[in-house]
């Protein structure tokens, strides 16, 4: 094994006994046995692009690097804001970046645009699709249905936008219904506080942070909230999130990908064990953020890090060919995709 920095499992026993809100993590080979530098001791310094602007989802790489499981692997890390999947696999592909979380069924769908990306994913952040469609109590927006004649912010290239099609088909909805304002990504959310569209996409786990900005705006009261319309409501093999890189730096420098695998990994299961304590070293690396909004956001990915899995970051071929298929069967990509080209499986946790 290259590198010391073990990958953290979160045993089925410690969800059991102690529940969605709050399992105990098990972090194997940590803890006891401190992470030794990798092999000849030289420090890699990358960029780390995150998947859609800085978000309290992007607690767990800021403690991997305050906790200093980085430096301990011998790697230097530069966070990035991501612009969504399409964007990010043009940071990676261009040499911009080393790392960055990728969609995966954003990934899926761009192997059949043109020139395939080389790009391979190695650890999954969430076992199950974020993306959602949020509205305010106002709008009359309560079921997909209700979306049709409705205008919707999107950025184009977004798996949100992507993906829709799909999710209106198995939601009863006429795509073809909805009007798209199309925004760049840091228009998004302002867009829909300032009433500009009816409903925006949007991430589940990020809904804290888009309420309380509506709240401050006034557009929430007391005890409101606001609509959200879940993709994986009627989406349901789909993976949410992953960790990529290119396929030139997954071939040359397999060490470095499983270093930084298993330190960024160390640090979400630290954080979905810690919210409270992520929240507050967010807020220290985002200072827009306020921490018990990060914590809020943080409590958010917990259920879909776990996903039922034992092993946090987990990817296996039989669920990603499932997830393939349904992505064929929605009509969003030609037959002939292969798991083993959106995978690096010799990579992935549990190897």
């Amino acid at each position: 094994m290259p590198c010391s920095v073990k990958p953290p499992i979160l045993t089925r026993r410690g969800v059991l006994a102690a529940g969605a809100a709050g399992a105990v993590t098990t972090l194997v080979g940590c803890g006891a046995d401190k992470p030794r530098p990798r092999t000849g001791g030289k420090v890699d310094t990358v960029t780390y692009v995150t998947g859609f602007n800085i978000t309290g989802q992007d607690s767990f790489i800021f403690v991997a690097i305050e906790q200093g499981w980085f430096r301990e692997a011998s790697i230097e890390v530069k966070v990035v804001a991501g612009a969504g999947t399409q964007k990010n696999l043009t940071a990676l592909t261009s040499g911009a970046a080393q790392f960055a979380v990728i969609d995966v069924t954003g990934g899926i769908i761009e192997t059949m645009q043109g020139s395939r990306p080389k790009f391979k994913l190695f650890a999954a952040l969430y076992q199950q699709s974020v993306s959602c469609i949020v509205a305010f109590p106002g709008t009359n927006i309560r079921q997909p249905t209700d979306l049709a004649g409705k205008t919707i912010g999107g950025t184009q290239g977004g798996v949100n936008v992507s993906l829709f099609p799909g999710y209106a088909r198995n939601a009863g909805l006429d795509a073809s219904a909805v009007k798209w304002q199309w925004l760049e990504p840091a228009g998004v959310r302002p867009a829909f506080l300032a009433g500009k569209v009816d409903a925006s996409t949007e991430i589940v786990i990020g809904l804290p942070a888009v309420e309380a900005a509506a709240r401050q705006a006034g557009r929430l009261g007391p005890g409101q909230s606001l609509t959200v319309l879940p993709y994986s409501d009627v989406l349901r093999d789909l993976f949410g999130n992953a960790l990529g890189a290119t396929d030139k730096l997954v071939a040359d420098n397999p060490e470095l990908v499983i270093c930084f695998r298993d330190a960024a990994l160390r640090g979400m299961a630290w954080t979905i064990d810690h919210p409270a304590e992520a929240g507050q070293i967010m807020a220290k690396h985002n200072k827009a953020y306020k921490p018990d909004v990060a914590e809020a956001e943080v409590r958010q990915t917990i259920s879909y890090v776990r996903g039922g899995e034992e092993r946090i970051g987990f990817i296996d071929k039989t669920r990603m060919t499932r997830s393939i298929a349904l992505i064929q069967g929605l009509g969003l990509v030609q037959p002939g995709v292969t798991a083993e080209q959106i995978v690096d499986f010799n990579l992935a946790p549990g190897r």
